[in-house]
């Protein structure tokens, strides 16, 4: 019988490839303000939380998975700002 992990990992590996896919189409596209920056401070938000979650609960699998997630909408960002021209900061007063 496979152990549970086993499927977390492939799990974890077919997730991790379809947001790297994105993460590229994203950078190829002609138009960077097609994704919000809404999504990226969801995403982080919620992945730093379901970190936290699943370490404690003792979770190898969701740690690593999770701080993967994290990882992803940092870089995500990151791609969203320098596609933009940097982030934006408010006019002089």
């Amino acid at each position: 019988m496979m152990h549970p992990d086993v499927l977390g990992w492939v799990a974890t590996a077919v997730l991790m490839a379809t947001l790297i896919r994105q993460m590229v189409k994203q950078w190829q596209s002609p138009n960077p303000e097609a994704v919000s920056k809404w999504l990226f401070v969801g995403q982080m938000t919620a992945s730093a939380l379901f970190t936290a979650y699943s370490a404690m609960l003792g979770s190898t699998v969701f740690v690593v998975t999770n701080a993967m997630l994290l990882l992803t909408a940092v870089v995500g960002q990151v791609m969203a700002w320098r596609r933009r021209g940097g982030p934006r900061t408010p006019p002089p007063c």
